[in-house]
C-alpha cells in the first residue's frame, strides 16, 4: 500500500500568488500614474520628434519644444508657433496626399484647426505617401496635427507623433 505524502499548501500559494501580487501592483501603479506612458516625458531635439512622424520643422518655427515618451507605446510631442499663413504650405509638403485639415470636430475646442492621420493604408485618415517616411527616424503608427490661431499672424502648433 503506498503511503500518500502531504501537499505544501505554503509552497502552492507562493509560487501562484507572487506573480498574481505582482501583475496587481503593476495594474495599480499604471492606473494611478500621471503619465501612463510609463514615465516623465523626456526632451529630445525636434528633428527628431518631427521625423517620426515623416516631417521637418518649419523654417518659420520658433520657440519649439520637444519631448518623447516611451513604454510600450512611443509619443513624441512637438509644440511651436509658427506664421498663420505658412501651416497649409507646411502641412502640404509634409503629407501632400492626406486628407484636408478640419476645422469642425476638433478636440479639444480650442483648436481651430486639426489633422489627424494614419500611416497605414485602408483608413479614412490615411496619409498616403510622406516623402519623409524613407527618413531616419521614421517610425509612427498615427501623426495629429492640432492647431490654434492664437492671433491674427501667430499660430501655435501641436504636432503629436504615436506608436499603438
Amino acid at each position: 500500500m503506498a503511503v500518500r505524502g502531504r501537499t505544501r499548501w505554503w509552497v502552492v500559494s507562493a509560487i501562484v500568488g507572487l506573480p498574481v501580487l505582482l501583475l496587481g501592483a503593476a495594474v495599480v501603479t499604471f492606473a494611478t500614474s500621471d503619465h501612463p506612458l510609463g514615465g516623465e516625458p523626456e526632451k529630445v531635439p525636434c528633428a527628431e520628434a518631427l521625423a517620426f512622424g515623416g516631417a521637418r520643422l518649419p523654417k518659420e518655427a520658433y520657440g519649439a519644444r520637444c519631448t518623447v515618451q516611451t513604454w510600450l507605446d512611443t509619443r513624441y510631442v512637438a509644440r511651436f508657433r509658427m506664421p498663420r499663413e505658412a501651416v497649409d504650405d507646411w502641412l502640404e509638403a509634409a503629407y501632400p496626399e492626406a486628407p484636408e485639415p478640419e476645422t469642425e470636430s476638433c478636440y479639444p475646442e480650442s483648436v481651430d484647426l486639426c489633422l489627424h492621420l494614419d500611416m497605414t493604408a485602408g483608413g479614412a485618415y490615411y496619409a498616403g505617401e510622406v516623402p519623409g517616411a524613407s527618413g531616419p527616424g521614421f517610425g509612427a503608427n498615427g501623426v495629429d496635427v492640432d492647431v490654434a490661431w492664437e492671433d491674427g499672424d501667430t499660430a501655435l502648433v501641436e504636432f503629436t507623433a504615436f506608436t499603438v
